[in-house]
């Protein structure tokens, strides 16, 4: 039941790329020019998607397990390191220069688009590097 409602949740976010132009990468392109012909569209879906994620946020933390019944597993900690804002430049580059975004990606690839092909395989890429560095032994000194 829980992949079955994660497959439908899935394939709403996928609609709602699709609906509010996120799966356009030239859409996204111009919302992050600002300097060009800036389209601020983009900035309304945003703004859309934090209030509900807010009011998601707020009813999670209330809660021990979802609303299916599986454990609600929320981030712990409350302070913004290196690694957050290393990440988040890293995410904002790959945003900025591609016009891609995981899920918007993912949508696009379903379309066949190679540009899409081409990030989402160098999503997973980096994504098993991380993975390999995690778990490598930390060098004490």
């Amino acid at each position: 039941m829980l992949i079955a409602n994660a497959l439908l949740a899935g394939l709403i976010f996928g609609i709602g790329l699709i609906i509010s132009d996120m799966a356009n990468p030239a859409k996204v392109l111009g919302f992050l020019d600002l300097s060009g012909n800036w389209d601020p569209s983009l900035a309304f879906v945003m703004v859309g998607a934090i209030l509900v994620g807010t009011m998601a946020f707020a009813l999670a933390r209330r809660r021990q397990r979802s609303m299916l019944g599986a454990p609600i597993q929320l981030p712990e900690s409350k302070h913004v390191d290196r690694r957050l804002i290393a990440g988040s430049l890293v995410f904002g580059t790959g945003w900025g220069l591609a016009g891609f975004c995981p899920g918007p990606a993912l949508v696009v690839a379903g379309s066949g688009q190679p540009d899409a092909w081409l990030f989402v395989a160098s999503m997973l890429i980096g994504m098993g590097i991380f993975s390999m560095l995690e778990r490598r032994p930390l060098k004490r000194e």
